[in-house]
């Protein structure tokens, strides 16, 4: 047995113990040390650098590391073996899905915006705004030698006078705290409870001066981001709010990958560990700090995914989402609580799912298109999910078709060198001097944060601002020369946005020629999946009256540059809507309104799912638009 040490930044050494000729990226993936694998450790990526800085690797260069990196001790993770004792550097970069957990500063008042728009849009709609969960107050007589009626019978009396409702359950949490809860408080309680017109359940109880709050908690799980928050299931007043990295990005980017992996032995164990374990429950424990809240007064949660997170969350058998006939384990559930998998909170916690419609279209659309208002207006719209995989919905009251592409995970960084998700030190803007090629970019983060990397917003304004001043061809090949546009020995072009003394990081920030076409063929699959689902339905792009545009992908999108680089169609701006992260918002609404759940679940129902890999005309769209803009010029007039 060698030993291994991984170095950090930022935080403590890790040491362990591993056998020769052990692979060093699962040798980390068994000690949870985070190492970004998007290509789940194929070499296809090169995102796993690490830093040799003693001892002995056995490991193969590969055209990720120039000849200078390779001297200078950088390897890839997935392409070393471990030979001899060995000390590995993890650059920041390399760990940044997991180590940038961000909680939002609820006293902004942008972060908490879209969620009081939405709640004055459901109103108008005529949806209400409640839920069935309530406090109750319960005085009782104490028990004395004439009346010896066991607590939980002089409970349920209690109840069934105060609520008429005849049919009680009592959980186990609160029986087990009933005899204490009620002799401190000398029979005189607070409960915390579901009422429904046929049963009550008793979640909690309380002694009467406790301060209780009923909370409930929405997350959107998506490929490579998740973000929660924390209400008051009484008032629908958000108490916490924050993001992370999902832990399963070490077993690959995209949802193929994490099926096949959770197909190996002991796959699912360890993929519904990497989300419940490393991700949702630090969030849980991170926001109930933040909003002082116990986590066992979380009653409720909402989730809101796509099919293959909601299967690999449940640690369901995946693998037929991903093969014909895509027949996947269920679309929706209403049967899961928190006990079953491991959730830390109140552990008879409910866990509504948004529904999903098809194996690539899921919970996180439904959420989002009832979010967007599609299904409640005239005109004919159009919403698009930017994220690991694109979703789309088009219709309008009358209609509603929605359909999926595999646009990888270049909008939330995966696929590019120095890409990262919209958390601190992500260059989120840029604009580039036509003349003197010079950037001049804003970060994510406090002032004075320095650039680490580049999230999905920052990516296409970079490209197209490059485009824009001629630095890269259609093909998105450099053809300008300059102090940031240079040239590896095997004749790559990259741009660098900030140099390594002007950076956050161990290296330069740049991107390249590969990252830009794995971007070209990212949003050459959006647009393509646009224009074959509008032809499927009849329509032109003429006909689209407002786009609704959703995803963390940053601040929001130049909806400019997105026309420029072909990502969306050539309408009049004024037409474009940034409505963010609509996954989480329906989500929050599921969760706090009933009716709102209802209307999800209606949504679901009413879409109709198209699989474009069974229309034909859809691979003849997709290469055509794998250019900037596009090979069909007439289809941008008003780039120039």
């Amino acid at each position: 047995m060698y030993k291994v040490t991984f170095k950090f930044e930022n935080s403590e050494d890790v040491i362990v113990f591993a056998a020769l000729g052990e692979n060093l990226l699962e040798v980390a993936r068994k000690t949870n040390v985070a190492i970004d694998a998007p290509c789940n450790g194929n070499a296809a990526c090169g995102k796993c650098k690490v830093r040799l800085l003693g001892g002995e690797l056995d490991s193969k260069k590969t055209h990720h590391i120039t000849d200078e990196e390779y001297a200078g001790g950088w390897r890839l993770a997935c392409c070393s073996k471990i030979c001899a004792d060995v000390e590995i550097m993890v650059p920041d970069i390399a760990s940044a899905y997991k180590s940038r957990m961000k909680v939002a500063d609820l006293s902004s008042p942008d972060e908490i915006k879209i969620f009081d728009d939405l709640k004055k849009q459901v109103a108008e709609a005529g949806i209400t705004l409640k839920n069935d969960m309530k406090i109750v107050s319960l005085k009782m007589s104490e028990p004395t030698l004439d009346d010896t009626m066991p607590d939980n019978e002089r409970f349920t009396r209690a109840l069934r006078a105060e609520t008429g409702v005849n049919v009680i359950r009592i959980s186990y949490t609160a029986l087990n705290k009933l005899a204490f809860v009620l002799r401190e408080s000398h029979f005189d309680i607070q409960v915390v409870l579901r009422e429904t017109e046929k049963d009550l359940f008793v979640y909690d109880v309380f002694e009467k001066e406790k301060n209780v709050i009923v909370g409930g908690m929405a997350v959107d799980i998506g490929t490579t981001t998740v973000s929660a928050i924390i209400i008051d299931m009484l008032t629908g007043e958000i108490l916490a709010k924050g993001s992370a990295g999902n832990g399963q990005i070490r077993y690959g980017a995209d949802v193929i990958n994490r099926i096949i992996e959770s197909g190996k032995p002991g796959g699912r164990e360890k993929l519904q560990k990497a989300i419940i374990d490393e991700t949702i429950n630090p969030l849980v424990d991170t926001m109930c700090r933040q909003a002082h809240l116990d986590h066992e007064q979380i009653y409720r949660l909402c989730i809101a995914s796509n099919t293959t997170m909601n299967h690999l969350l449940l640690g369901v058998f995946a693998d037929p989402v991903r093969m014909e006939p895509f027949v996947p384990s269920f679309f929706k559930t209403n049967s899961v609580f928190a006990y079953n998998i491991g959730i830390k909170v109140n552990q008879d916690a409910h866990i509504i799912f948004a529904p999903n419609i098809g194996s690539y279209v899921g919970g996180d659309i439904t959420a989002g298109a009832f979010v967007s208002m599609v299904w409640n207006k005239p005109e004919f719209s159009l919403f698009i999910d930017l994220g690991t995989n694109g979703e789309i919905v088009f219709g309008n009251s009358d209609f509603m078709f929605s359909c999926a592409c595999s646009a990888g995970p270049a909008f939330e960084g995966g696929d590019i060198s120095c890409g990262m998700r919209a958390t601190d030190g992500a260059i989120e803007a840029c604009t580039i001097d036509e003349e003197t090629m010079e950037p001049a970019y804003s970060v994510v983060g406090d002032p004075g944060t320095k650039p680490v990397g580049i999230c999905g917003s920052g990516i296409i304004d970079i490209i197209a601002e490059l485009f824009r001043c001629k630095i890269i061809s259609p093909k998105g090949k450099f053809i300008r020369e300059g102090k940031r546009v240079r040239h590896d020995e095997h004749g790559m072009g990259s741009y660098v946005i900030a140099f390594q003394e002007e950076a956050g990081s161990v290296k330069d920030v740049e991107i390249t020629e590969v990252d830009i076409d794995s971007f070209i063929r990212a949003k050459g699959a959006i647009f393509s999946a646009i224009r074959t689902m509008l032809s499927y339905c009849d329509f032109d792009v003429s006909m689209i009256e407002h786009v609704y545009v959703a995803g963390g992908i940053g601040s929001g999108i130049n909806m400019q540059n997105a026309i420029r680089i072909g990502m969306f169609p050539d309408v009049p701006l004024e037409l474009y809507e940034y409505i963010g992260n609509s996954s989480l918002v329906g989500a929050y609404a599921m969760l706090y309104s009933t009716e709102s759940e209802q209307k999800v679940y209606e949504i679901a129902q009413n879409m109709t799912y198209i699989e474009l890999s069974n229309i034909n005309a859809y691979m003849d769209e997709f290469v055509g638009a794998c250019f900037l803009p596009h090979t069909d010029s007439a289809l941008f007039p008003s780039i120039v």
